[in-house]
């Protein structure tokens, strides 16, 4: 009878131990979730960055407005395909795109001399650089 208590009294400080387990398991579960749930929705992959348009160039704008392409267009970068890789003279891991804010109307005009180019319509074309 005793070998039968001290089994009982081993099998109820394991069975205790595993429900204070599971119970903080279930409590920092919980806790993982509602961080997650309150965690804002919002697509921040182009945060501080504002959709391409015209706007004022306040450094060329003296005498009268200047108007240049400025924000953010569309870019991602993912793992190279192996069969891109294959014939890549220099292989690269990872590939990325981009579109930039261009003009895709402009014309010349000047200002305290220097020939400037006044955008008249922005879109988010190949990125390549501009001349001032």
């Amino acid at each position: 009878e005793k070998g039968k208590r001290s089994l009982n009294m081993v099998t109820t400080a394991v069975t205790m131990g595993s429900m204070k387990t599971a119970a903080l398991s279930l409590l920092l579960l919980s806790f993982l979730l509602y961080i997650a749930d309150s965690y804002p929705n919002n697509d921040l992959s182009n945060a501080g960055c504002e959709e391409c348009t015209l706007r004022q160039n306040p450094f060329f704008s003296r005498d009268r407005p200047v108007y240049q392409c400025m924000g953010c267009c569309f870019s991602r970068a993912y793992p190279t395909p192996l069969k891109s890789m294959k014939t890549m003279t220099i292989p690269k891991n990872i590939t990325s795109e981009a579109t930039c804010c261009v003009a895709k109307h402009s014309y010349a005009t000047e200002v305290a001399g220097i020939k400037v180019r006044n955008h008249t319509q922005c879109h988010c074309s190949t990125c390549y650089f501009h001349k001032i």
